[in-house]
């Protein structure tokens, strides 16, 4: 028996869209385009597998998936900490980096590709010594330069530090996890001050650079989150790179490579720095968006 009245125009209308894996994606990357709009679609997909216990690729082969109540609960969760600026990382709690699966949080810097660079020059700076050398990273937050480069040189070792006890605890967490902890050491404390005498053929460092002043106009993501320690590089943002420059010749075997990232302006101011303090055969490397990156010398001998 057909229906009427308001059950029967009720039933006439169409079914609501249902919340499908596809739909859910398109609304996400449109709510965050509006909110940040550097990763939208990537910040989306990465948050919906999250939620759905799955991966990117799993989210186009089930595109036509409708989602359950608690599937959209646990998105619902992350968008909203998302929303708030939390880095996309930090809810994640990883980030991969150099090909490696790095374990993040509020403690460290988030690792960012630009860093791989970094981690490319102390590689290529030292291919002559690769059998055996002692590399010292300073400023380590999260262990991510070090630890790629004792993947990479199995036979080195490598001490890394931070003047942050919270930032060397994840680092020794990462060097456990990534199965390098009989060739990373971590320590605490400032600089070079942990390391006592020792000298070493490689110094790296991704110091704090950014200016005191350029804080406040970050994106939220990182002035609210990211720890103000690692960002804050002084009036002009050299303040460790100085300090960095200055102590590397009395801590560097003589032909030692020092290696330094840097913000993308500070490259001739940096170079400077490393004349002053007797490197040679200086170079700067862009970075994969080509902006000057890294500057490298080599101690006198």
């Amino acid at each position: 028996m057909p229906m009427t009245g308001v059950e029967g125009e009720r039933a006439a209308e169409p079914a609501a869209e249902p919340w499908t894996v596809a739909r859910v994606l398109r609304w996400a990357a449109d709510d965050f385009r509006k909110r940040n709009p550097a990763s939208p679609r990537l910040d989306a997909e990465l948050l919906l597998a999250e939620a759905l216990g799955t991966d990117r690729i799993r989210l186009v082969i089930e595109a036509d998936r409708g989602l359950t109540d608690a599937e959209l609960g646990r998105f619902r969760e992350l968008i909203r900490r998302r929303r708030s600026g939390e880095p996309v990382a930090y809810i994640l709690g990883r980030r991969e980096f150099y090909g490696l699966g790095f374990t993040v949080d509020r403690r460290g810097l988030v690792p960012r590709p630009d860093t791989e660079t970094l981690v490319e020059v102390a590689l290529e700076r030292t291919r002559a010594r690769s059998m055996f050398g002692r590399a010292l990273d300073l400023c380590t937050g999260t262990g991510c330069v070090a630890i790629a480069f004792a993947k990479a040189r199995p036979t080195w070792r490598v001490t890394a530090s931070d003047v942050s006890a919270e930032a060397a605890e994840l680092a020794w967490e990462n060097a456990r996890r990534l199965g390098v902890a009989f060739t990373v050491g971590v320590h605490q404390g400032d600089l070079f001050e942990p390391h006592g005498e020792q000298r070493f053929e490689l110094v790296v460092a991704n110091p704090p650079y950014i200016p005191t002043g350029d804080i406040a106009g970050l994106e939220p993501d990182i002035r609210e989150f990211e720890p103000r320690l690692a960002l804050d590089g002084g009036a002009d943002g050299l303040d460790l790179v100085r300090a960095i420059v200055a102590g590397a010749p009395a801590r560097l075997e003589p032909g030692g490579v020092l290696a330094l990232e840097i913000q993308y302006d500070q490259a001739a101011r940096t170079r400077e720095l490393f004349e002053a303090a007797g490197f040679a055969d200086l170079a700067v490397r862009r970075d994969c968006g080509g902006r000057e990156r890294v500057v490298s010398g080599v101690a006198a001998t």
